[in-house]
């Protein structure tokens, strides 16, 4: 069935650890954290939910803006004509005359006190920037598992085809040996078509397997935006990892992004009642005010002019505005109570998922020692059948089924060696964990505060600290 196998049994050992055969043609191998390294730099994602991050900072420095003075300017110019009509005594007279009456001024208007809505605005808008940054994590974290699965799917996908051929190879050899026996008389035809359908089947699996191969390479370079080539053999993250079960509940509890977050929006929604709530206090403002005023008049008299100026302390007490600050007070503790029901969800969600990657860990581990004894065994036995076949013990078919069993042996060794790697990654995605920090990646890390700090007390500029 397998004509060398010895050579067999040393192709094999290539895919161990989903170490395909490709990676050891060339000391240039593309390595796993090459390729976390380009997804968490070039993802578009990833990037995506950065540059949402750097606009959701901009919600400070606009709360901030009620602490501030606003300052309008105004300025007009026209004609007026002008014609009287009035009595002399001895009959009545037409005057007329034409002005360009101009002017220029200056408002300025100071909110002194306005219920506390500028200073909740200001807590809602901090609130939703550090909720916002745990959401950045949590798309980091998406991204950069999505990184490692497409990585070891290419593995996985590549060493199923160099199996599928290795098969296909032992099954020709089985044809070609079937023929041989049947053209001296020692088997039937029955034997030969047995023989043929194992090849045929094993053509149309080779075929599936590339495909599957293409599809897995296409969604690498989708998630990574670079091309598989060459991969070195990936390797789980064990040492990163809690090492019990309740201690990976706590740390995901306590650190997982989505629970950071819903935390954050409870903060945002308990600010966004009080301000709210301030559509019912009075507002105090400063206002000042100044202008000139201009008339040119066009029968040579002199330019009229007159200067204003003004200061005022106005007082503003909502008494009924219709109801709507009702409504909008009693939606936003609605929205709290949301908030906190949604923070007992993600806990509930997030001690659920780490307890199932926990347990798909632990069968992974032993997934590999059931397929490595189960190769062993298969190995053994399909010498066995082969030797007994050439002394016409046994059949063509138990030939045949032998090689089929080992092959299966090896697909599911090198499928519980991907998810083992993948498990791990998911583990610590699972509990809040999985950053370009924790896993040592040569990046340079993308520090949110560094935009918020450049824009929060930005008091003028319409660039962003970006260049645009």
């Amino acid at each position: 069935m397998d004509p060398n196998p010895r050579a067999s049994k040393r192709f094999f050992a290539t895919l161990l650890f989903l170490g395909s055969a490709a990676s050891l043609s060339g000391v240039h191998a593309q390595t796993l954290d090459q390729a976390l390294v380009s997804a968490y730099n070039a993802n578009p994602s990833l990037n995506s939910q950065r540059a949402a991050t750097r606009a959701t900072d901009e919600y400070v420095p606009i709360a901030l803006s009620g602490y501030r003075p606003q300052i309008f300017g105004s300025a007009s110019i026209g004609t007026q004509w002008v014609e009287g009509r009035y009595d002399t005594g001895s009959g009545s007279a037409i005057s007329h005359y034409k002005t360009d009456p101009s002017s220029v001024g200056i408002t300025i208007s100071q909110t002194i006190y306005d219920g506390l809505k500028t200073a909740s605005s200001v807590r809602a808008a901090e609130s939703q920037v550090k909720g916002q940054r745990e959401l950045l994590r949590n798309t980091e974290q998406s991204v950069l598992l999505d990184a490692a699965t497409a990585y070891m799917n290419v593995l996985q996908n590549s060493a199923l085809v160099d199996l599928r051929k290795q098969n296909l190879a032992a099954f020709q050899e089985e044809l070609r040996s079937a023929r041989q026996r049947f053209s001296v008389g020692e088997i039937t035809n029955t034997d030969v078509a047995q023989a043929e359908a194992s090849v045929a089947n094993a053509q149309s699996t080779l075929a599936q397997a590339t495909a599957d191969l293409n599809t897995a390479n296409a969604v690498f370079q989708r998630v990574t935006g670079l091309k598989a080539n060459k991969l070195s053999p990936g390797r789980p993250i064990d040492p990163l990892l809690p090492k019990t079960v309740d201690a990976a509940v706590a740390l995901g509890l306590s650190r997982h992004p989505a629970i950071l977050a819903g935390q954050h929006a409870v903060d945002q929604g308990q600010a966004n009642v009080k301000v709210s709530e301030a559509a019912l206090s009075p507002t105090l403002t400063l206002n000042g005010e100044a202008a000139s005023q201009y008339n040119y008049y066009d029968d040579g008299d002199p330019i009229a002019r007159g200067t204003s100026a003004a200061a005022t302390l106005n007082l503003s007490v909502p008494i009924y505005q219709g109801g709507s600050e009702f409504a909008n007070i009693r939606e936003s503790k609605e929205l709290l109570s949301q908030s906190r029901i949604e923070v007992d969800v993600d806990r509930v969600q997030v001690r659920a998922n780490v307890v199932q990657y926990w347990g798909a860990l632990q069968a992974a581990k032993d997934a590999i020692e059931s397929a490595q004894a189960s190769v062993a065994a298969n190995e053994i036995a399909l010498r066995g059948v082969r030797e007994e076949w050439r002394v016409g013990q046994r059949t063509t078919l138990d030939v045949l089924n032998a090689q089929t069993s080992l092959f299966d042996a090896r697909s599911s060794l090198v499928t519980a060696q991907r998810d083992r790697v993948v498990a791990s990654y998911t583990l610590l995605s699972a509990v809040g964990e999985l950053n370009a920090t924790k896993l040592t990646l040569k990046v340079a890390t993308y520090n949110p505060k560094t935009h918020y700090n450049q824009v929060r007390d930005a008091w003028i500029g319409v660039r962003t600290p970006g260049g645009q």
